[in-house]
């Protein structure tokens, strides 16, 4: 069987988060389409309502890439390396104090460490926000933040990265985003730290959806 998901705002426009189809031999992603539209009609202008991008094995691809049973195909609308301990996407809260702490035991050499961290706000676009709540894609998600740390690693003077994010229901004043960058001097720190959540915000299939008093709303550029 091949595995089809959706995600955030697409999800919610066609109604259905998952289905599967059995298909005899290699298929582009283009003919799956037509072969869910029999069922989902609206699939093609939702996805293009929604500027979804393919990925096939947690991979990005397009629409001419072939897919087989026994792989998986998402749909990801734009989005809002390591170690397990480095990089996390978790439902808890964390620690600031714990993760520069955890950062600081890499080496002796460390001399500047930078944080970013990013909390939960209760107004958006002159909307009051209630709630957040954060979907993302797991495997794929981890692996981007996993290339991320990894390409801060290779194309920056810095010592090590951690990357924490959280995931699901979460309140205004709550923590959402860790990043704390760790290098021999500030200045190596300061712009390592900066690329990380930037780059994180282009890449990183996770999504927030603000609940307001109008109504629930998807979030789908993130300055």
């Amino acid at each position: 069987m091949l595995t089809i998901k959706f995600f955030a705002s697409l999800k919610q426009k066609i109604g259905r988060s998952e289905t599967t189809i059995d298909i005899v031999d290699p298929i582009s992603v283009a003919d799956v389409i037509v072969i869910l539209e029999k069922d989902l009609p609206s699939l093609s202008k939702a996805i293009k309502e929604t500027k979804s991008v393919i990925a096939v094995n947690h991979e990005f691809s397009d629409e001419n890439s072939k897919v087989q049973n026994g792989d998986e195909l998402a749909f990801i609308p734009p989005m809002s390396g390591g170690s397990e301990e480095f990089v996390r996407i978790q439902k808890e809260d964390f620690s600031i104090e714990e993760e520069v702490e955890r950062i600081k035991k890499v080496s002796t050499e460390i001399g500047g460490i930078t944080t970013f961290l990013g909390t939960a706000r209760d107004i958006s676009k002159g909307m009051t926000i209630r709630e957040l709540e954060f979907e993302h894609y797991p495997v794929m998600a981890e692996k981007k933040l996993n290339e991320i740390r990894s390409r801060s690693l290779d194309d920056f003077d810095v010592i090590d990265v951690i990357i924490v994010h959280r995931h699901g229901k979460i309140e205004i004043g709550e923590n959402i985003v860790l990043i704390v960058a760790a290098a021999r001097h500030r200045d190596d720190a300061f712009r390592a730290c900066r690329w990380c959540i930037d780059e994180l915000k282009q890449i990183t299939p996770i999504w927030k959806k603000e609940m307001t008093d109008s109504g629930e709303v998807w979030v789908e550029e993130h300055p």
